[in-house]
């Protein structure tokens, strides 16, 4: 069973902090890099434009909305799009730490490690978002209690500072209770199920596949809230460095094209099994599993990204989503004050291309 690497904040990220709010890292694996050159589509009624300069480098890691990337690589949209990529697969950490220190051109991270990211001195343009979380991320409360509100005074395990501990306290924010109105238990993820099933807690706060291991673990358990209930609360995206957006942005448009291409497939469910035999592979998971991870994912398309890359304050815009975020990380002491965060998600090339029609 793989180990779901999408941290929402990085404390710890390179040198920048001690701790960090993070999905935990899976055991360490030699990156393998998948390049976009399969074989030309026969049914192709011309050949595709011929690729110029060297190929776009982007990191991506374990988490749905990015391995969804695959499709397009095993069916050569890319190639058919006239653009040179080669996707590199890494563990999130290190594929962070690829693009900070210059070696890759773009990287799939969080709306939330962007703004780290990007606070500690390494700003990125964000030009499209993947997914959110949509029911992966969980509450899950013992045999007896079947809602929030029953937790109130509660032992509740989470790994403090973490996605989970962020989507706490927006669960209990929607009933009117505070954090302060349970009792935080820290202990790593992967370490709740136990902790639920052995009684030290009442109910844990996790992500995939630790929510699913509870759940099937302790009998009688229920899901009492999830990302579901806050879509947006946690935003995926692709983000590029800047230099290079600048320099090949007709490049990086393609790319982008290619993602809507992908998220129109993935939007008719009828192609779900095709999907998953594509992307189960890269995480070992067997296709039927996969698509359970995949049913808790919102795949962002064309219209979506249009639409959540406008300036609002609600968890409906990347941007509002990303002022939840920076005020969490900023009392969590993830850095000290308020960023400019609006600079790092650029709306540009998806305005372009819904202006375009393409």
């Amino acid at each position: 069973m793989t180990h779901w690497p999408r941290p929402l904040m990085l404390l710890g990220f390179l040198a920048f902090s001690a701790t960090g709010c993070s999905r935990t890292e899976p055991a360490a694996e030699k990156p393998a890099v998948a390049s976009a050159t399969p074989a030309p589509s026969a049914a192709a009624p011309a050949p595709p434009p011929t690729p110029t300069g060297p190929a776009l480098k982007i990191a991506y890691s374990d988490w749905p909305g990015w391995v969804a990337w695959d499709i397009g690589i095993q069916k050569g949209w890319f190639k058919d799009a006239g653009v040179n990529v080669e996707f590199v697969w890494f563990e999130y950490v290190p594929s962070m730490e690829a693009f900070t220190a210059g070696k890759v051109d773009g990287v799939t991270m969080t709306n939330g490690d962007a703004l780290v990211t990007g606070s500690s001195g390494a700003p990125s343009s964000c030009i499209v978002a993947n997914d959110y979380s949509n029911g992966n991320d969980m509450v899950i409360a013992r045999p007896g209690i079947k809602s929030l509100a029953d937790l109130k005074g509660k032992k509740v395990g989470v790994e403090v500072g973490f996605v989970s501990h962020l989507l706490l306290i927006n669960a209990f924010k929607s009933v009117n209770l505070s954090i302060d109105d349970v009792k935080l238990v820290n202990m790593p993820t992967d370490q709740t199920p136990q902790a639920l099933k052995s009684g030290k807690v009442d109910a844990i706060a996790a992500w995939q596949p630790n929510t699913g291991q509870a759940l099937k673990e302790v009998a009688g358990s229920t899901a009492v809230f999830t990302s579901k209930n806050v879509p947006g609360l946690i935003y995926d995206l692709l983000c590029v460095n800047p230099k290079s957006l600048a320099e090949r942005r007709a490049d990086w448009t393609k790319v982008v094209e290619v993602w809507f291409k992908i998220a129109e497939f993935l939007d008719d469910q009828k192609n779900w099994d095709e999907a998953a035999k594509i992307m189960s592979p890269r995480v070992h998971l067997a296709p039927d599993e996969y698509k359970k991870l995949m049913g808790g994912t919102f795949y962002l398309n064309k219209k979506e990204n249009i639409a959540r890359y406008k300036k609002g304050e609600g968890l409906d815009s990347i941007f509002g989503s990303s002022k939840a975020v920076d005020k969490f990380q900023v009392d969590n002491k993830v850095y000290k004050k308020p960023i400019q965060y609006e600079g790092f998600f650029d709306p540009s090339i998806i305005e372009a291309i819904g202006k375009g029609g393409s």
